[in-house]
């Protein structure tokens, strides 16, 4: 819904919930957490200090329901899903997408691939 003039002013103009979400081990749809979840949320959090990003909240989120694909996160109010598998994949976020508003392709989750068509191409169907 998009916002009125009368809304009061944001607090912050992004917000990145990153999946920190833990199943059983051995759980046939994995989870975030057991692929690095927490250190890649706390190294973004770290690392966009650094970057002097303002008005900008990284949060942790439960399950985001794309857990074959994590971990994974997405940034509002673009509604913009990522898979970042590494320091380096989180570093190119913040700097393309948060800092220049750009998008880094390679790493984004088309509203298409469910978690269904994810295992279904990993099993090479």
């Amino acid at each position: 819904m998009p916002s009125r003039p009368d809304d009061p002013g944001l607090y912050f103009e992004t917000h990145v919930f990153v999946c920190v979400n833990e199943r059983p081990e051995g759980h046939p749809r994995g989870c975030c957490k057991a692929k690095g979840a927490e250190a890649l949320r706390d190294y973004m959090k770290s690392k966009s200090k650094g970057l002097g990003l303002s008005k900008l909240r990284i949060n942790q989120a439960g399950c985001l329901d794309r857990c074959e694909l994590g971990p994974t996160m997405v940034i509002y109010p673009e509604g913009i899903w990522y898979s970042v598998k590494t320091e380096a994949d989180v570093d190119e976020v913040l700097e393309t997408h948060l800092k220049n508003g750009g998008r880094v392709e390679r790493l984004m989750l088309p509203p298409e691939l469910t978690p269904a068509k994810a295992a279904k191409l990993k099993a090479g169907g």
